[in-house]
């Protein structure tokens, strides 16, 4: 592991996720460009102090040249945004895997510069997008698969929080410093942050590629750098419509990423703080609970398979993330088709951050859509 050392809540989030079904075991890391901190948090991992490493590039140079039986298999990044792509590449002309925290980097072309690396390499990409990895997420997307909503219509994605309310960077907060600051986070905070989890959510379950946007930037607390608040109506291959919403500065709100999506035949609204259900709306006032656990006749074999607990036993952000872990061990070690965010999913996000940043109220089409700068529309 790169980053997520002590005080950072993702790495530790990261570590007990992919160590959730004992396919993976922690061997080395770099965890703090600060000294003492990257000592104590390896010691406090149990590591070894010979690979509890002074930096990133040390760390990937001297895995490498221990023997193939002994070096680590594969590298989790979970560093400011900054780094993502160069530790990616550096880690996969090296021979090793890849997960890493999202988004995949700063800017569409060094994102597209990643897949040439890694098409270029053998080794494996994921993208934790964790959200992705709840039961009833899948279960939503086969359910729009199967056609129980007929063609899709409306789509309503919503990602709000609080917690950067008040101007916390100022205050010595490292995880809200690096995602207020331009040359850390990129060209976007909230929207890279969170909105881009809003955008894979409607894309995954929809199955349809957004591929134009309107959005509208916002950074309400004084002298912010980056927004920290953001709105986009959007349209769809398919035809739909919607609008997406993220913001930072809801105070007193949680984490509430609600996605709302509707078909000819019905909607389903899942939301993230209550992620055990599911509720399928049929027109003519049925609605259907489908709960995680309980409804084994309904939910469909991939949902089912993300399930770990029985009925009434919350599963959570952990376990989501470490179906995205359990489905990348078993790409690498059993030879199993990738069914994790990767790449794709990365150029697919960048192309959404640098869209909503070039609108400016215009509509734009994504780039990756139209395979070219983002293109404002008449």
């Amino acid at each position: 592991m790169v980053g997520g050392g002590e005080g950072a809540f993702i790495g530790a989030a990261h570590r007990a996720a992919a160590a959730l079904d004992g396919r993976i075991q922690l061997v080395c890391g770099n965890f703090s460009r600060a000294p003492d901190n990257n000592r104590r948090s390896g010691r406090a991992l149990g590591l070894s102090p010979a690979r509890i490493y002074p930096d990133w590039r040390t760390l990937i140079e001297s895995e490498a040249a221990l023997p193939e039986s002994e070096r680590m298999q594969a590298l989790t990044i979970t560093t400011p945004n900054q780094l993502h792509v160069p530790i990616a590449e550096a880690a996969l002309r090296a021979g090793f895997h890849v997960f890493s925290e999202k988004p995949a980097g700063v800017s569409l072309a060094e994102v597209k510069g990643l897949k040439s690396a890694l098409d270029a390499s053998d080794r494996k990409y994921a993208l934790a997008h964790t959200y992705l990895g709840y039961p009833l997420v899948q279960q939503a997307r086969q359910m729009v698969i199967d056609g129980a909503l007929g063609r899709i219509r409306k789509i309503y994605v919503s990602y709000r929080q609080g917690w950067l309310s008040t101007g916390l960077e100022n205050s010595g907060n490292k995880q809200a410093g690096w995602r207020t600051d331009p040359a850390l986070a990129g060209a976007s905070g909230c929207m890279a942050d969170i909105g881009t989890h809003a955008f894979s959510l409607a894309e995954f379950v929809s199955g349809q590629p957004i591929t134009h946007l309107c959005a509208e930037l916002r950074s309400h607390v004084e002298e912010r750098r980056l927004d920290d608040d953001g709105a986009a109506l959007f349209r769809t291959a398919g035809g739909a419509s919607g609008v997406l919403i993220a913001s930072q500065v809801c105070a007193g709100e949680e984490n509430d990423l609600t996605l709302h999506i509707y078909g000819e035949k019905g909607g389903l609204e899942w939301r993230q703080m209550a992620p055990d259900t599911l509720v399928h709306r049929i027109p003519g006032g049925e609605v259907r609970l489908l709960r995680a656990g309980s409804d084994k006749n309904f939910l469909h074999p991939r949902a089912l398979q993300g399930l770990r607990l029985p009925a009434g036993h919350p599963e959570g952000y952990l376990e989501a993330m470490a179906n995205l872990y359990r489905d990348f061990a078993a790409s690498i070690l059993d030879g199993v088709p990738a069914n994790y965010p990767g790449i794709e999913t990365g150029i697919r996000g960048m192309a959404f951050i640098e869209a909503v940043v070039a609108s400016r109220g215009n509509w734009v089409a994504l780039a990756d859509t139209v395979d070219s700068p983002t293109e404002v529309l008449s």
